[in-house]
């Protein structure tokens, strides 16, 4: 997942949260707000129905006559003035039907949805009411009691939570949608570091980072710049160091092919000729002479075509004397002519290779013969097909395909543990180049490039 993305989530968690607490908050205080208008309601209602009382007891000469008794006529406009919104008061005068009085219970607001009525209930419960004596010196003068219209508290507590929630949500939106902004603006140089590093992978050792108004990223950036640097330094060693190698493999190579030349192509040519003589002056009565001559011959003759195959793998030099075309050309002669599987390699060439500098068409040369090899190696391929091709229009390089229809698996020859494919990569980093392996119409198919940038690649 993302950052910006993690942030923007956690971010609405917690505005969820707050809008969730602000929310049970506003409910409670909605609550206790209703039962604070009931316990003023009942205070207000108990002072003016006493006040009736007491003007009756007057009116009436004091308690002579009867049972003393509010007016009848309590539930006026007086009353029900000094009544807050969505209460209720019920008097039950002696001898007398209770009498209910509320205020204004439908101007509240809209019926609330019944989750919110069951949620409201469940966690608060209903409201309490509250009941007082008129006369605490007559019993007989009845009981008030005031208390919340259980629709009426829950029409004002919907209506209160809701419009404030209402509120709320877009303010949390806003704010949300704000902040989202400012971490997208904030995390915009984590993205450039990202691509840096995905440029160094790449291979791309010349991305540099510049400085970003946050202390933090500027330390990022500069490690990434720093890495970039170390990395340029150690591909650069690595690459003068691995040209080095090769060029000292060539020599070498040079020299084995020379001494097993001169030495044992000598020695086995001196031993051709002594069993040639062994078996022309073998005596006619010693037979097993002869044989055993032409044994020897036989297996001079065996040694003469390994020791040849071995110079053909080792020597270079001819390059140098022929040319990269004829050397290729010699190259694939002889492997066809080795082939012992049938196998027919052909070669086909493009463009002006012999202007070439020595160590490219070496290594060329080099990789086409590993590439040959490993297809006869590790394939049946009826045919493998070498195509070079030199451009110098507009973006000079090499391209070289192989490509042979022997099946093969692509991911055994990537993670193949020999060093074959890891030496042509070798060759072809120090060049600058690259290399793809990939399937072919009916095997697999080898493709490398080498750019040719600048005049040290020609002779």
């Amino acid at each position: 997942m993302r950052l910006l993305t993690l942030l923007v989530i956690r971010l609405m968690a917690v505005v969820l949260l707050c809008l969730t607490l602000a929310v049970g908050w506003l409910i409670v205080d909605a609550h206790r707000a209703i039962e604070s208008d009931v316990a003023g309601t009942a205070t207000r209602v108990e002072a003016h129905l006493k006040s009736l009382y007491w003007q009756h007891l007057m009116w009436r000469d004091g308690m002579k006559r009867g049972s003393l008794l509010p007016l009848p006529e309590w539930e006026t406009l007086a009353t029900q003035s000094i009544i807050s919104p969505g209460i209720c008061v019920t008097y039950a005068p002696p001898g007398a039907d209770p009498q209910k009085l509320c205020s204004q219970v439908e101007a509240l607001g809209p019926q609330p949805p019944s989750w919110f009525a069951s949620t409201y209930l469940g966690l608060l419960g209903a409201h309490n009411p509250v009941e007082r004596l008129l006369s605490i010196r007559d019993a007989s003068a009845g009981v008030i009691v005031t208390g919340a219209d259980p629709d009426a508290a829950l029409r004002r507590a919907w209506r209160e939570s809701s419009t404030v929630v209402e509120i709320a949500a877009l303010m949390a939106a806003g704010i949300a949608f704000l902040a989202a902004l400012m971490i997208g603006h904030a995390l915009l140089p984590a993205r450039a570091i990202i691509d840096a590093l995905h440029r160094l992978e790449a291979g791309q050792l010349s991305a540099q980072l510049g400085r970003f108004r946050s202390t933090d990223f500027n330390h990022i950036a500069s490690a990434v710049n720093k890495l970039a640097a170390t990395l340029r330094q150690t591909n650069a060693e690595r690459l003068a160091l691995t040209a080095r190698l090769f060029q000292v493999q060539e020599d070498e190579r040079r020299a084995i092919a020379r001494d097993l030349h001169d030495d044992f192509g000598q020695a086995l040519a001196a031993t051709s000729a002594l069993a040639a003589i062994i078996e022309t002056n073998a005596p006619a009565d010693r037979l097993d002479i002869a044989k055993d001559a032409r044994e020897i011959a036989k297996a001079q003759k065996h040694m003469m075509e390994t020791l040849r195959s071995t110079l053909i793998r080792l020597r270079s030099q001819s390059i140098e004397e022929v040319g990269l075309e004829a050397s290729l050309r010699q190259l694939i002669n002889d492997f066809n002519a080795q082939s012992k599987s049938g196998t027919i390699f052909r070669l086909q060439m493009v463009g002006r290779l012999a202007e070439l500098q020595k160590r490219v068409a070496v290594d060329v040369y080099r990789i086409v013969q590993e590439c040959l090899t490993n297809a006869s190696k590790h394939g049946r391929p009826t045919e493998v097909n070498v195509r070079l091709e030199h451009w110098q229009d507009h973006d000079p390089h090499i391209a070289l395909t192989i490509e042979d229809d022997g099946g093969g698996d692509i991911g055994g020859i990537k993670t193949a543990a020999g060093y074959g494919i890891l030496g042509i990569r070798e060759r072809l980093a120090q060049l600058g180049g690259g290399l793809s392996i990939g399937n072919g119409a009916r095997g697999i198919r080898i493709f490398a490039t080498v750019p040719l940038t600048g005049c040290e690649a020609y002779a």
